[in-house]
């Protein structure tokens, strides 16, 4: 008899997980709570789909146990990740070491796993929400019920219905509730790769400004984090992807207090002997204009403005009437704008989920220590990624990990 493998979502790692396992000869069932399976990643990467990066490296995640989760991604990386897709026909190419399907769309990925699993006989079962997990007594089978009372029974299961974030596409925290129906603990759960909401009054002012900048994260009074990129600024705050790469770390943060101090940047390139030839060379070149026509060029007008009367002085004023003490307060907002972030937006603008359960909690094969037969791919899990094709990494290695483990071939209980 062949083993009976239920996977409870119908994303790109529970797809992953169900061919996987049905290549170990298991007879497969996805059970998908949408209309259709794959949802969330048709708007991955802008809808190009960045399946992966050559720089696959430990710092570029985040985990309570990055040892546990090295171990996962030495069995199956970024050749892996290559090799798989090229298996079920997809071409894929390079660009500056990120991996994408060639054709640069997100829909031809998921149509590719589409064949494949009707290609190995795997049956989909599109509106079926799991909303039970009831573990069988002494290895006996594990059974699933849905939102419509129907009922499941598995041999092994795999939970990869996501984490919180993008709710609208199904990650709508319901594969939380599951892995503590089976014995699991969580990590606290925020939102990563986010957007984030400042304290400051005036961005309104300079909302649409994107300039590069180095950001800095401060807690305590040292520098935790830091990344430089487009910073992007909204009428509420702060975004661009050095925003989305701190929001983990600024997230967690706020589950303690009430704000977060972050600094930006907006002359990076400039060492500090640099920076005061500048402002001396500056005034002995411009004098006799007015402080707004002094300052133009260095940033982008609508963030010179505000800087400028940040500093207490007008615009329209003359640059030589004005104090040594605020033209230095213009330059040094250049270099040091500080910011208090008091928020974030929500999973719903949130690329991914940080938090879920810890791999400890699991087996070199993403088994439950706790409930033997249920396995974890994706999102569900305590690894989340930076920008560059590292979730969706780690949804193709957790997922084929775990489908391989949950379908191979041994005794049926």
């Amino acid at each position: 008899m062949n083993k009976k493998v239920g996977i409870i979502g119908g994303g790109a790692a529970g797809m992953t997980a169900a061919i996987a396992a049905a290549r170990q000869g298991a007879e497969v069932t996805v059970l998908e709570g949408n209309d259709r399976v794959g949802r969330k990643l048709l708007v991955t990467g802008n809808g190009k789909c960045n399946l992966g990066n050559r720089r696959l490296a430990l710092e570029q995640y985040y985990t309570e146990q990055p040892q546990r989760l090295k171990g996962f991604l030495e069995q199956f990386g970024t050749e892996e990740t290559a090799a798989f897709f090229q298996g079920i026909g997809l071409l894929v190419k390079e660009k500056n070491g990120y991996l994408y399907p060639a054709c640069e769309q997100a829909s031809a990925v998921l149509d590719v796993f589409r064949y494949e699993l009707a290609a190995l006989g795997i049956h989909v079962a599109c509106g079926c929400k799991a909303e039970r997990l009831l573990p069988g007594k002494k290895g006996g089978r594990i059974v699933v019920k849905d939102a419509k009372g129907q009922s499941f029974s598995f041999d092994s299961v795999v939970l990869a219905c996501g984490g919180k974030a993008a709710p609208r596409t199904g990650s709508d925290g319901s594969g939380f509730r599951l892995a503590a129906q089976a014995g699991h603990s969580l990590l606290p759960s925020v939102p990563a790769l986010v957007q984030l909401k400042c304290r400051e009054p005036y961005f309104k002012a300079v909302s649409g400004v994107r300039a590069d900048a180095m950001i800095r994260v401060w807690k305590d009074g040292e520098c935790i984090a830091k990344e430089r990129g487009e910073l992007q600024l909204t009428d509420y705050g702060i975004s661009g992807i050095p925003v989305f790469q701190l929001s983990r770390q600024v997230n967690y943060i706020l589950l303690e207090q009430e704000e977060v101090e972050v600094t930006v940047d907006f002359l990076p390139d400039y060492g500090q002997g640099e920076y005061e030839a500048l402002q001396a060379g500056r005034k002995l070149l411009q004098c006799g204009r007015t402080v707004e026509e002094f300052f133009t060029g260095m940033l982008h007008k609508k963030l010179m403005l505000q800087f400028i009367k940040l500093a207490g002085l007008k615009p329209g004023g003359n640059v030589e009437e004005a104090g040594e003490a605020e033209i230095k307060r213009v330059y040094e907002l250049c270099r040091e704008w500080r910011l208090h972030v008091i928020g974030h937006n929500s999973y719903d603008n949130a690329q991914v989920c940080a938090g879920g359960v810890p791999l400890d909690q699991v087996t070199e094969e993403l088994e439950s220590v706790r409930t033997p037969g249920v396995f974890f791919a994706g999102e569900i899990l305590d690894v989340d990624g930076k920008c560059g094709g590292y979730n969706l990494q780690w949804a193709w290695c957790s997922g084929f990990l775990a489908g391989t483990a949950a379908g191979s071939r041994g005794k049926v209980r």
